[in-house]
């Protein structure tokens, strides 16, 4: 058998086109005429068949059209359908802001597939605040899901400024794409009263709608992020407010501010803010490690840039701790750090603090809950199921002027507003850190002991050696009565930090330590490995664990040529890859601030 070779030409069928589009220039050879609103296009059977379903069945052995020489599209513009037609002889399709709606009707009613999902991106790509509603309305009318997807995201992404500057566009949204919207969890710069607005004018532009359509539309809205005050101006707003639906979810929103130190742990979709969950919250810290300051900062994580809170801590803090339950920001224990004058003089006032301060963005107010029954500094806390347990730690002692170590530990019991003792360590520990993991309680580090002056402590930023530094990891799984030991780590750490990713535990680098190795721990194999360095050997820097696992690092101090240096760095480490960068950097440099992941309006 003879062999032989398939030759494929790329040209060949763009000089098809070309000649096809040639003939149809010159009026050579068309066999039909397509027209629509008085002007007509000459075209050729073959080509439109071959390219569209529509002409395929509309020139097929049965009709009538398929010997017809003219043939009239009225439902189609001379601009729609023109496009269509250049892009069935070019392979180009022309659109424009303008000409999208008419063009992608033409694809659509000639079954031009193709030129469909070029409009489709073409939707897609161009998204913006002047465009978005007018999109999502052709993507829901057209069956573009993914066009549909993208419109209703920007929608949600530029709310603020569609209703400051572009309310009647919302108001003309199809309602596929405003229930879209309102069930999004992200709503950027719109307040929730301003939503529940918004849908009650868009009720009575589009209305009137059957009760079970408008209760649908009304039920995604989150009445607990709403004031009580307007919550009762807002329930005679509309008659669409007055069906029992609606009101059982009002009367739920009134009960839920009621609950004042439950609502942490009573949490639901009503109550939840419409914002990232992974927005990073840096509480204290500042550019003197002697005098806090009482800035909260916020970083997210995609665009990498800060921005600062509005509200502020009510107090000066530093060795506190900060954590985040059902929404809200818990600031406890530190030393309170106070400027004052003795003899004519300015001074510093510091003191051991129990307080408890709790944060909710959803109204931007802090609110004392009750105090831990022990003072607190240089402790640890974490979370387990909703509940906040305080471990370890110091306080000072004004009227000795000494400073005791603890071993005690307690939790917060949001169900009755009180703390309550929990099992205690074998002896007391300052200075250590702690991580969840599997709902079990790790502790490491810091340093064992009990009594000193307060002049110690201040010497120990610059000579730890006299107190044993620990390496040992205890370990505490909530149900039973006693903490037990695992594995220690390789390194002895001081005021160091914990934290879980991917199913381990890693500890970073604390006070003035030789090293700058980080460590993680494997809790099925109870085995400690050394992996790659920190960049920077700094310590006193805010810490948080990212839910894709990694890890970013903010500020501290370091040491260089003999100084303390306090950086504005911001850290990652990727725990899959075993790597460091820099990402960013701080507005300022800043140490001792603590972090902790927040949703947060904008």
């Amino acid at each position: 058998m003879d062999s032989y070779f398939l030759l494929y030409s790329s040209s060949h069928r763009t000089r098809l086109l070309s000649g096809f589009q040639r003939l149809r220039s010159d009026r050579r050879m068309c066999d039909v005429v397509l027209e629509t609103d008085g002007v007509s296009f000459p075209c050729h059977r073959a080509l439109l068949a071959s390219s569209s379903e529509y002409f395929w069945a509309l020139f097929g052995d049965t009709t009538a059209e398929r010997l017809a020489g003219s043939i009239s599209l009225p439902v189609l513009t001379p601009e729609g359908l023109g496009a269509i037609l250049d892009f069935l002889y070019s392979g180009w399709l022309s659109v424009s802001t303008v000409t999208l709606p008419d063009v992608l009707e033409a694809a659509r009613y000639l079954q031009v597939d193709t030129a469909v999902a070029i409009c489709e991106r073409f939707i897609t790509d161009g998204l913006c605040a002047e465009n978005c509603c007018c999109y999502a309305n052709l993507a829901e009318r057209h069956g573009l899901s993914d066009g549909l997807d993208a419109a209703n995201y920007t929608i949600a992404m530029e709310m603020g400024t569609l209703l400051q500057e572009r309310r009647d566009d919302l108001l003309g949204l199809n309602i596929h794409s405003l229930m879209a919207v309102l069930d999004a969890d992200e709503i950027s710069g719109a307040k929730e009263v301003e939503l529940i607005k918004l849908t009650l004018d868009w009720l009575s532009e589009n209305g009137p709608f059957p009760l079970l359509k408008s209760n649908f539309l009304l039920s995604h809205l989150r009445f607990g992020l709403v004031a009580p005050s307007d919550l009762n101006s807002l329930s005679h707003a509309h008659r669409a407010m007055a069906t029992p639906l609606i009101r059982s979810q009002l009367n739920q929103a009134l009960v839920y501010h009621s609950m004042d130190s439950i609502q942490p742990i009573k949490q639901s979709r009503q109550s939840t803010l419409r914002a990232s969950p992974n927005c990073v919250l840096l509480v204290g810290g500042g550019s003197s490690a002697d005098l806090p300051e009482q800035q909260l900062l916020t970083f997210d994580p995609r665009s990498r840039k800060f921005s600062s809170l509005s509200s502020s801590l009510p107090l000066r803090l530093r060795s506190h701790c900060v954590c985040s339950v059902g929404g809200f920001l818990f600031v406890i224990g530190g030393e309170e750090v106070k400027e004052g004058d003795q003899d004519g003089k300015e001074s510093v006032i510091v003191e051991t603090s129990k307080q408890v301060w709790r944060y909710d963005p959803r109204f931007d107010c802090w609110k004392q809950v009750v105090s831990m029954l022990q003072r607190r500094a240089e402790f640890t806390c974490c979370v387990v199921e909703d509940v906040i347990y305080a471990i370890g730690g110091r306080h000072i002692q004004a009227d000795t002027n000494t400073h005791t170590s603890v071993a005690s530990v307690e939790f917060y019991d949001m169900a009755i507003g009180a703390w309550r003792r929990g099992a205690p360590m074998a002896r007391s520990l300052r200075g250590h850190a702690s991580a969840v993991l599997e709902n079990g309680i790790y502790v490491s580090g810091g340093i064992p002991g009990n009594q000193g002056s307060i002049n110690s402590i201040n010497q120990e930023d610059n000579q730890t050696e006299n107190r044993e530094i620990s390496r040992e990891v205890l370990y505490w799984d909530l149900k039973g009565r006693v903490w037990e030991k695992r594995a220690s780590m390789s390194i002895a750490r001081f005021c160091h930090r914990m934290a879980t990713a991917n199913g381990y535990i890693y500890a970073l680098l604390g006070r003035y330590e030789p090293f700058c190795d980080i460590e993680r721990y494997d809790s099925q194999a109870d085995h400690w490995t050394r992996l790659r360095p920190l960049l920077i050997g700094s310590f006193s820097y805010g810490m948080v664990s990212m839910p894709s696992g990694n890890l970013l690092v903010f500020g501290g101090r370091k040491w260089s040529e003999g100084q303390e240096v306090i950086v504005k760095t911001v850290l990652e480490y990727d725990t899959k890859k075993d790597r460091w960068k820099e990402i960013c950097q701080l507005p300022r440099p800043l140490t001792g601030t603590e972090c902790t992941l927040l949703p947060l309006p904008e």
